[in-house]
C-alpha cells in the first residue's frame, strides 16, 4: 500500500479532500503541523549568521579530549 501525504492549500480544499476520501470510504487521519518555536527559529538564524561571520570555534577532533 502507499500512503499519501496531501496538502490543501486552504480550509476549503482541506473540507472538499476529506468529503472525497468519506465518499470512497477511505481510512484517513489528520494531524496539525505544529510551527516551530519563534525563540528557537531565532537562534538557529543567530547561528547561522555567526557560521558565516566565522565566529565559531573549531576544535580538532584528535585534541577533544586532551
Amino acid at each position: 500500500m502507499e500512503i499519501l501525504l496531501v496538502k490543501p492549500e486552504n480550509n476549503e480544499q482541506m473540507k472538499a479532500v476529506k468529503a472525497v476520501l468519506k465518499a470512497l470510504n477511505v481510512n484517513f487521519s489528520a494531524k496539525k503541523e505544529k510551527p516551530y518555536d519563534p525563540e528557537f527559529v531565532k537562534k538557529i538564524q543567530t547561528s547561522r549568521r555567526q557560521v558565516k561571520e566565522g565566529k565559531v570555534v573549531r576544535i580538532n577532533t584528535k585534541d577533544l579530549w586532551k
